[in-house]
This record gives structure tokens, C-alpha cells and sequence, in this order.
């Protein structure tokens, strides 16, 4: 690895709600520096989920990001001339990324709506531990636990 490691950046709370994971949320929306456009987006969504369900919206959206986080994830490794698919634990930054990765895409695969009401129900059916991100999540565990067998390669 050449010179260091870039620093961390610190993520302000977003201005509505004050929750940074809101803001990181808004964050991985965001296309080509629009950030308003994504702040619509995910404020209409929680504002729909705020209607739909009669809760708190944050609550909802903090249980949806724990749910579809996933705790082990498969790398290739080669050894020996075969490539193993070898279980290995995701650290916490790589969780929060690619359960925002999985909610985005599930909320982007559905057609023929807003964008917002696409992600206010995704998150809805995640919080309720169903739907596609989940579907994805249970997938990557499946697959790490059928190659349970080469985690020794793992180092």
C-alpha cells in the first residue's frame, strides 16, 4: 500500500431529523451531486412511512438498516489453482454500506413509481424483515454458510 490511508470523513445529521444514518442514507442517493434532489427523496419517503404506518419514521428506517446488515459476506480466494468462496465477517462500515447498497437498488429495480414511494415501502418491508434487500441479505448468508467448510482458508 503506497502513502496513508485517506482520513475519515465526519458526516454531519442531516438538518430534518438530525440522524447521521438519514444523512448517509441521502449521501448514497445522491447522483451527481444533487443533494437536495436525494434530501426530497428520503424526507418524502420517511414522510410516507410517517402516514402508512402512524410511527415514527426514524424508528422504522433504523430498524429497516438493522435488518438488512449483513454479518458475513463471501471473498474469492485462490488456492491452488481453484478459487473457494471463503465466509468472512463484515466490519461495520462495510455493513452500513452495502445495506444502504441493497435498499437503494431493491428500490430502484421496482418500476412505474415515484422514487420515494419505491424506497418508503422498501424500507417498510425491511423493517418488517421482508422484501428484497432482505431477500439479498439472506442470499449472502446462504452462500457463506454452504462454504462454511473453507473458512480455514480465510487469514
Amino acid at each position: 500500500m503506497r502513502g496513508k490511508a485517506a482520513p475519515r470523513r465526519v458526516i454531519e445529521p442531516d438538518p430534518k431529523h438530525g440522524n447521521i444514518m438519514v444523512a448517509k442514507l441521502i449521501n448514497y442517493l445522491m447522483r451527481d451531486g444533487k443533494k437536495s434532489t436525494a434530501q426530497k427523496v428520503v424526507y418524502d419517503a420517511l414522510e410516507i412511512i410517517r402516514e402508512k404506518s402512524k410511527t415514527d419514521p426514524v424508528e422504522v428506517f433504523d430498524n429497516a438498516i438493522k435488518n438488512v446488515q449483513p454479518a458475513v459476506e463471501v471473498k474469492s480466494k485462490r488456492v491452488g489453482g481453484a478459487n473457494y468462496q471463503i465466509p468472512i465477517q463484515v466490519r461495520g462500515e462495510r455493513r452500513v454500506a452495502l445495506g444502504f447498497r441493497w435498499l437503494i437498488s431493491a428500490a430502484q429495480a421496482k418500476k412505474g413509481r415515484p422514487m420515494a414511494q419505491k424506497l418508503a415501502e422498501e424500507l417498510t418491508a425491511a423493517a418488517n424483515n421482508e422484501g428484497d434487500a432482505i431477500k439479498k441479505k439472506m442470499d449472502v448468508h446462504r452462500m457463506a454458510e454452504a462454504n462454511r467448510a473453507f473458512a480455514h482458508f480465510a487469514r
